[in-house]
């Protein structure tokens, strides 16, 4: 195999979760080596469900690949560990609440002053700084803070959000966005850091607020900070909520890209279910008018559907008059098409006995480069010895005595 991107960058990995491990999670697949340091109780993911020789799927999906060392770091001598560790490091990546770093005496002039081409990257919910810097903050938190919450519930009540949608419209979303896009985020700051590096040997810290970040990554954030006046009938930001969720005779569902009452797409629609006299329409002569009869245009997209044996028959209509159609599938089942196949979309790694755990792919591609996830999902401390005699040098008598001390600690399970 040919070297990875980043081939020769070490990551020590302080974080647990899901916004640090996936953000050193792409690190790893793209070629760095990654230490991830646990405290003797251990990241909280490994005790979730499913779970097959006391390895967690939710864990491995994370941390499959990586190093797992466990030091104990209110212990001066672990400490001191973690010290030599970074000057052998390139890369520390931290998730704890602001302040704790330091309260441990591994705050960033400390880590600095160890080596100063070091790149440290603090990932919180709100910031290093500022007001709101000791708030605890996990995804649900700070989705409600950053207005994503809200958003969700006004679109499910049906309105851009002037009114309170009902009670029961908020609700939090299945998918931790602030820790995944904010792991992206950071993945993106700590490559801009390494070429900064290069250029200029020296390292930096990268501060990265999961708020900020779904601020960020908010593409309708625009519209939500716009106080002066639109003019009536217009659609603002594309308000994909609007696009039809289609169902065709067979049960499938599709979902549709592209506003109904758009200039030219309601046009592409309305060839689409063979219905084009609707365009010279008078309730649909301009966007205005077509806003203001959208349900009419949805009864009729709806009534077409129910016409059609199969979402596969409805993308061959509409794909023809220039519209993205895409079926309503779970995660299963896109990644056991055709399409999934062929772009190996997940992969199988080992689960530590004589079976496998299913993860997703890594998403890149390089033509030079395989980056595709692998590598084995270790228990915690499992690589104490190797990672402290390779790296720092130790033999096996003072890893012993670490042990002994509980300075490191250890949990692999007995066969």
């Amino acid at each position: 195999m040919t070297d990875r991107p980043l081939s020769g960058i070490r990551v020590l990995d302080f974080t647990r979760v899901l916004a640090g491990p996936h953000a050193t999670r792409m690190l790893l697949d793209l070629g760095a080596e990654v230490v991830k340091l646990e405290p003797p109780e251990g990241d909280i993911t490994r005790t979730t469900w499913p779970r097959v020789n006391s390895i967690s799927s939710y864990f491995a999906q994370q941390n499959a690949g990586k190093r797992c060392i466990s030091i104990h770091l209110d212990t001066q001598e672990g400490r001191d560990l973690v010290l030599r560790l970074v000057e052998v490091a390139d890369v520390v990546v931290e998730n704890f609440r602001p302040g704790v770093m330091d309260r441990l005496g591994l705050g960033w002039d400390v880590l600095r002053a160890r080596n100063p081409r070091l790149i440290l990257a603090s990932v919180s919910g709100y910031g290093q700084t500022g007001p709101w810097v000791h708030r605890r903050a996990y995804a649900p938190v700070v989705g409600a803070e950053s207005g994503f919450t809200k958003a969700q519930g006004d679109a499910r009540q049906g309105h851009s959000g002037s009114e309170p949608a009902a009670r029961g419209q908020y609700a939090n979303d299945p998918h931790s966005h602030a820790d995944v896009y904010t792991a992206l985020e950071c993945g993106a700051a700590i490559l801009a850091a390494l070429y900064q590096r290069e250029r200029t040997g020296r390292g930096d810290r990268i501060d990265i607020s999961m708020a900020q970040t779904m601020l960020y990554v908010n593409e309708h954030a625009h519209d939500h900070l716009w106080d002066d006046p639109v003019p009536e009938g217009q659609i603002r930001s594309f308000r994909p909520m609007d696009y039809p969720v289609l169902t065709a005779a067979n049960g499938e569902m599709v979902v549709v890209s592209g506003h109904p009452a758009e200039n030219k797409t309601f046009d592409f629609y309305m060839f689409s279910i063979g219905r084009p006299e609707l365009c010279e329409d008078p309730r649909f002569a301009t966007t205005a008018l077509r806003l203001a009869n959208l349900d009419d245009i949805e009864d009729a997209l709806h009534d077409w559907a129910r016409t059609m044996p199969s979402a596969h028959a409805i993308e061959e209509v509409m794909s023809k008059n220039k519209l993205a159609v895409g079926r309503l599938r779970s995660v299963h089942e896109v990644c056991d098409t055709d399409w999934g196949a062929e772009r190996e979309v997940t992969v199988e790694i080992p689960d530590r006995g004589d079976g496998t755990i299913r993860i997703p792919n890594a998403p890149w591609r390089f033509e030079g480069s395989d980056i595709r996830t692998a590598g084995v999902p270790q228990y915690r401390g499992e690589d104490n010895r190797g990672v402290l005699k390779e790296l720092l040098g130790l033999d096996d008598a003072t890893v012993d005595r670490l042990a002994a001390d509980g300075v490191i600690s250890d949990r692999i399970p007995q066969k």
